[in-house]
């Protein structure tokens, strides 16, 4: 049965791609964990990422992000083109999304941000995790202008976190961490994981598997709330880094967090531009199409449970219609 419907959306894509024009699907994930998170139950695991490659490996010609943008700057573009990436550099990306990808004989595009390579960890992993192993019933969060949160079960922690993570997220670099260090302390400094990212041997595992790796800063900043020197040394200094790693050029790039003007804009397209890099990606909603800004390229997250909302959607983003990402245009 699921061979028939993968069968019939190869089919609607064809035909769609025929009449409205070959474009390149281009997906978003970050991490693929081994079994459903109970306080982010939409997020990716991998019993439902496998269940997405069956139905991705069946109905489309997949590329990784560089093979999609030679192809479609020389006009050989196949039809169905789709690229699946990762952001940011999880261990799970190569301890369960590989297998799996290797599985189904699909290759993907990794965005690793190297400052937290080999032990580290983002600043909202650890809001998660401390919310996560916060052992007391309740959390005081006056200090963050929010009030208490009970945590008595998986909803309530999860909105305790939801919470927080727009009071630290537009913070500067360097202020984030007194506000962590807050959190921290009311929620009574619990142990947390420092096996959440990729050590530097995964990279070249990814890289060796045929994967491709693209950058994606040091410490992922909002390059917005970055002084333009301090963003330029985020984004060169994190491809060299790579480079170093994998012993071979780095050529794709993706925004961190990804929406232009709000998160980055024309500065930050310009250096990405200067630096060499032969393309780069936001999270501007949308598919790729002839004429596209190679250094704003969209994507999607495919958070949909089940087949039909998940190409209803696709579709959506494949073919209707939408405005350009001017906000990061000067």
């Amino acid at each position: 049965m699921r061979a028939l419907g993968n069968s019939l959306l190869a089919g609607a894509l064809q035909c769609l791609d025929t009449v409205l024009g070959r474009r390149v699907s281009v997906l978003t994930f970050h991490r693929v964990q081994p079994f459903l998170d109970p306080l982010f139950p939409l997020e990716m695991h991998a019993a439902r990422f496998d269940a997405l490659l069956t139905s991705i490996a069946g109905s489309f010609n997949v590329l990784t992000l560089g093979e999609a943008h030679e192809a479609l700057t020389h006009g050989k573009l196949p039809p169905r083109a789709l690229v699946m990436t990762f952001d940011d550099g999880y261990a799970d990306n190569a301890t369960v999304a590989l297998p799996l990808l290797q599985r189904h004989g699909l290759r993907a595009t990794f965005f690793v941000s190297t400052g937290f390579l080999d032990g580290g960890r983002m600043w909202n992993d650890t809001v998660i995790e401390t919310v996560r192993a916060c052992p007391k019933p309740e959390l005081d969060l006056a200090d963050f202008g929010l009030g208490r949160f009970t945590l008595g079960s998986p909803v309530q922690r999860r909105a305790a976190i939801d919470a927080v993570l727009p009071k630290i997220k537009y913070q500067p670099l360097d202020q984030r961490e007194p506000w962590i260090a807050k959190l921290r302390e009311a929620a009574g400094h619990p142990d947390l994981p420092d096996d959440l990212m990729m050590r530097s041997e995964q990279v070249r595992e990814l890289h060796a598997a045929g994967m491709e790796i693209g950058g994606h800063t040091v410490r992922h900043p909002i390059l917005t709330e970055t002084a333009d020197d301090q963003a330029r040394d985020e984004i060169l200094r994190g491809r060299a880094a790579l480079e170093a790693l994998i012993g071979a050029p780095v050529k794709v790039f993706a925004y961190p967090n990804g929406v232009p003007r709000r998160d980055y804009d024309h500065r930050h397209v310009a250096i990405v531009r200067e630096a060499g890099f032969q393309c780069a990606v936001s999270t501007w909603p949308g598919a790729v199409r002839p004429g596209e800004d190679d250094f704003q390229w969209p994507r999607f997250t495919p958070w949909d449970a089940g087949d039909a909302r998940w190409f209803a959607r696709l579709v959506a983003c494949r073919y209707g219609r939408r405005a350009a990402p001017q906000g990061a245009k000067p």
